[in-house]
């Protein structure tokens, strides 16, 4: 077993009951029209600063999350053994603070429905900006199209048969068209940004139907949902995670705290 990374799982203490809410839906990812167009440089830089401002935000939540909720999550992707949170892998304790943002338990307020309370950002502000985007997250399976004429990547969504621009500098240099992946994703601008993590789907440790196969063993209710039911339903994300961890697959990611 592994020591604990620096940050908000260090102080895990105790379980909590498992009733989910998932944020629902996401605005359109797609360029509004009109707009003029921008430089390469100008794009990178935009997508810089809401990058920077993204990881401060979703500290931000983290630092005012429960310490019994990270590893309540923790124990839902099996990252537990009883009270203590075993893994030799960053990007897995990622997966759970993913969830812990992200999803809300029936009856209780949203992460970041609360965190948006706390923080107040003046409308129209980059940081409101950002913190809208995160609170129209979208979480789907997602193919590698081709890479963007200016910058970046264009995927296509696999559960709502619809194409998005991805900016995500590491993941456009390590990935080729073809490769696919899921991912949760904020739409701040034209463009969308990783909420943090990804999860490659690698054919060699479970193809995508075996993916969908083992989270449908865990939660037999979304064999019956498709498309935007399916990619919101709080269960694809955490039966998803949980096949992650099972296979390995985060072996593959790097993942950079500051």
């Amino acid at each position: 077993m592994a020591g604990l990374p620096q940050g908000p799982l260090r102080r895990l203490l105790s379980r909590l009951p498992s009733r989910l809410l998932a944020r629902q839906p996401p605005v359109s990812p797609m360029s509004p029209p009109g707009l003029p167009p921008v430089t390469r440089a100008e794009i990178l830089s935009r997508y810089r600063h809401l990058r920077q401002i993204s990881k401060e935000l979703h500290e931000a939540v983290l630092d005012i999350t429960a310490a019994d909720v990270l590893l309540d999550w923790a124990r839902r992707i099996d990252l537990t053994q009883g009270r203590t949170v075993i893994s030799d892998s960053e990007s897995e304790i990622v997966l759970a603070e993913d969830l812990a943002i992200y999803l809300a338990r029936l009856g209780r307020p949203h992460p970041l429905d609360r965190y948006a309370r706390v923080a107040g950002f003046a409308p129209g502000s980059d940081k409101a900006i950002v913190l809208e985007a995160m609170r129209q997250a979208r979480f789907s399976l997602w193919h590698i199209e081709r890479h963007h004429e200016t910058t970046g990547l264009i995927l296509r969504d696999l559960l709502r048969d619809e194409e998005i621009w991805l900016i995500d500098e590491a993941l456009a240099k390590n990935v080729r068209p073809g490769q696919e992946m899921a991912a949760r994703l904020i739409v701040p601008d034209r463009f969308a940004m990783t909420a943090r993590v990804i999860v490659p789907i690698i054919p060699a440790l479970m193809t995508r139907s075996e993916l969908m196969e083992e989270v449908a063993i865990r939660a037999p209710a979304l064999r019956s949902l498709q498309g935007k039911a399916l990619a919101g339903d709080p269960r694809l994300a955490i039966g998803i995670y949980r096949a992650a961890v099972a296979t390995g697959a985060m072996d593959f990611v790097r993942f950079k705290r500051k």
